[in-house]
């Protein structure tokens, strides 16, 4: 099973299940989770092969989407699912999939079609990194910065380091042949998903493209959508209180047209 952790007590609310997006960790949304779970408990997951879940030799959206099907029922179900990127398309998966366990979507800056910008420039940086060398995450950081072209990622990537045993906690080999279905989104789900659904992007991001809606609304019928003005890919990261508000908000408003 994946590793998680969980914030606050169970209440009334449904649990919140936050899936992090590629070269992530459950321990990226810690800070969000802790002020979510004033009203719901919250849980948080590495995705396989990231953070200290088993690593697999497939990294599949079907497999993602199992993954999280088995945290779920280790917990009171259905759950709401956040997922962002990579994780978006696990969340997304899985609504389709499973969605007696889905009680409501938010997916953050991504949509079920193929992209075709790559991340394996990413993947070489962190290969190329000496971890002999590293004694602390801010040594890693710095090399990592001087190979990529938005040096601000190398702060993220860095807490992937585990530095006392100089290993990465991603697995970057089954990651980099694995991209090409990591970039794409399965075809043949079962569907659709007729929950409520929030597809949340940031308004400078081209992630979540006009032309993208049609497919969206016809896998996720009942989708509404909104942007994070500002914010681009990583939203959360970028417009912390500004993505909070809008989870809270759309959750809360959810709930009270439910009853």
């Amino acid at each position: 099973m994946l590793n998680f952790a969980t914030y606050g007590d169970q209440t009334d609310s449904p649990t919140l299940l936050l899936a992090h997006g590629l070269f992530g960790a459950g321990r990226n949304w810690g800070a969000l989770a802790r002020k979510l779970s004033d009203l719901r408990r919250v849980v948080t997951v590495d995705m396989r092969n990231h953070g200290d879940s088993p690593w697999y030799d497939s990294h599949d959206y079907k497999d993602l989407a199992g993954d999280l099907a088995e945290v779920i029922g280790s917990l009171d179900q259905p759950v709401d699912v956040l997922g962002h990127s990579m994780g978006g398309k696990a969340a997304m998966a899985l609504a389709l999939m499973h969605p007696e366990l889905v009680n409501r979507l938010i997916v953050a800056d991504i949509a079920p079609v193929p992209y075709e910008h790559s991340q394996m420039q990413y993947i070489d940086a962190m290969k190329a990194v000496d971890l002999t060398r590293v004694t602390n995450r801010s040594e890693a950081e710095a090399q990592l910065a001087a190979k990529i072209e938005t040096p601000e990622l190398a702060g993220f990537f860095a807490q992937s380091i585990n530095v006392k045993k100089k290993e990465w906690r991603l697995n970057l080999d089954v990651l980099a042949r694995e991209m090409p279905r990591i970039l794409s989104f399965p075809q043949d789900l079962t569907g659709p998903y007729r929950g409520p659904a929030l597809f949340l992007s940031g308004a400078e991001s081209d992630y979540v493209k006009r032309e993208y809606r049609p497919e969206i609304k016809r896998l996720f019928p009942s989708a509404q959508f909104a942007a994070i003005p500002g914010a681009g890919h990583w939203l959360h990261a970028e417009k912390p209180r500004e993505f909070e508000a809008a989870v809270r908000v759309w959750l809360d408003r959810e709930a009270s047209d439910a009853q």
